[in-house]
């Protein structure tokens, strides 16, 4: 039933898109000015203004080729609550990048379900070194850990109880600079970047491929988002960027980047308009347990509206836009299921078939 409803979407949206080819709406504008500097707005809009400011308090190898580094607490770099910020970096054997954005709830002016503890780097799923069914397993790794509540884009302190005093440090904007500053003076020279997140870190990746993109100009980018697809309710975009003061991510140019639907998919083809060296893998089930639950979106409108929307991104861009999608209510698979099977392949082999640019990386559902 899913791949009814997606083969239907994707031919109903490329029989418009090929008969207007000479409309743009705001997102298909960006193209424009793509090739004078890609995310340019942006730079002038701040995103990029704490890359080159943070360095680690203490830099240490804590197994093999795996190094954590820390900030001290304070101004710069920290948890939402006021924990230590650290984050992983691991050699790898190859002179290929994954940067890795873990995920872990959001923290919203009623409800905060985000962790405010980094989990440290694990030896799972598409993170497994050695071993050589992990398509990724002799990259270098870049790890960035979540704890800041903000889908790694807040740049506020606030006091959340009303006692005088923040309790509240959203800083998520300065975790991911200092990450990347540690990232590329560490692996300076890449032939490729897998730039890779689940739930909140499939959000974040988005907001990380500016800041990426401005540190490694000339590398091609494989952007793979496990269940962050940008399906919210109207309104919530616009109350979380004015809580976490985030507006920066979003271009001022771009009136449609959030949908009076609530839905991010003009943002994520703004990106893909600006970045012609970027390709995008979306993976999501049809009525994800937790992005339904947590958001209080009905599942049916959930599931049409991802439908629609991987539909109208493949139609755009047929060449560098992928959708994997299960029929079921899963949340995450690139840790803990990437054997998952989803239609007549894995989530494992999916990503494989991408890295190695095989025809073979195709759309797929149940």
């Amino acid at each position: 039933m899913f791949t009814q409803r997606l083969i239907i979407s994707w031919l109903v949206l490329s029989t418009f898109i090929s008969g207007c080819s000479d409309n743009r709406n705001s997102a298909g504008d960006a193209a424009v000015n793509a090739a004078v500097s890609p995310f340019q707005e942006l730079y002038d809009q701040g995103v990029d203004r704490y890359l080159g400011l943070f360095s680690p308090m203490a830099s240490e190898v804590i197994e093999g080729a795996v190094t954590r580094h820390t900030f001290g607490s304070g101004d710069g770099p920290l948890c939402y609550t006021g924990n230590e910020f650290g984050m992983s970096t691991r050699d790898g054997l190859s002179d290929e990048l994954l940067i890795f954005l873990q995920g872990g709830g959001a923290c919203g002016p009623t409800s905060c379900t985000a962790v405010d503890v980094g989990l440290p780097l694990f030896n799972l799923g598409i993170l497994e070194a050695g071993n050589s069914a992990n398509p990724a397993t002799d990259f270098d790794v870049g790890y960035i850990p979540y704890c800041d509540g903000t889908l790694f884009t807040g740049d506020r302190d606030l006091d959340s109880d009303g006692d005088g005093s923040n309790d509240r440090f959203f800083r998520g904007i300065q975790n991911l600079s200092a990450s990347l500053d540690v990232i590329v003076r560490s692996y300076p020279t890449p032939t490729r970047i897998l730039l890779v997140g689940n739930s909140a870190g499939g959000f974040g990746v988005h907001y990380a491929l500016p800041l990426v993109r401005k540190l490694y100009p000339d590398v091609p980018i494989e952007l793979v988002n496990d269940s962050g697809v940008g399906i919210q309710q109207p309104g919530t975009q616009q109350i979380l960027n004015n809580y976490w003061n985030s507006a920066r991510f979003f271009p001022a140019s771009c009136s449609t980047c959030v949908g009076d639907d609530g839905n991010l998919t003009d943002y994520h083809k703004y990106q893909l308009a600006q970045d012609e060296k970027l390709r995008v893998g979306f993976i999501s089930s049809a009525r994800d347990e937790v992005i339904v639950g947590r958001s209080t979106i009905d599942g049916a409108v959930f599931e049409a509206e991802l439908v629609e929307a991987v539909a109208e991104l493949e139609a755009a861009y047929p060449d560098r836009f992928r959708s994997l999608i299960s029929d079921t209510d899963e949340h995450t698979y690139i840790i803990k299921q990437f054997d998952f099977p989803i239609g007549d392949t894995s989530v494992r082999h999916w990503i494989t078939d991408m890295l190695s640019l095989s025809d073979e990386w195709v759309s797929k559902s149940d």
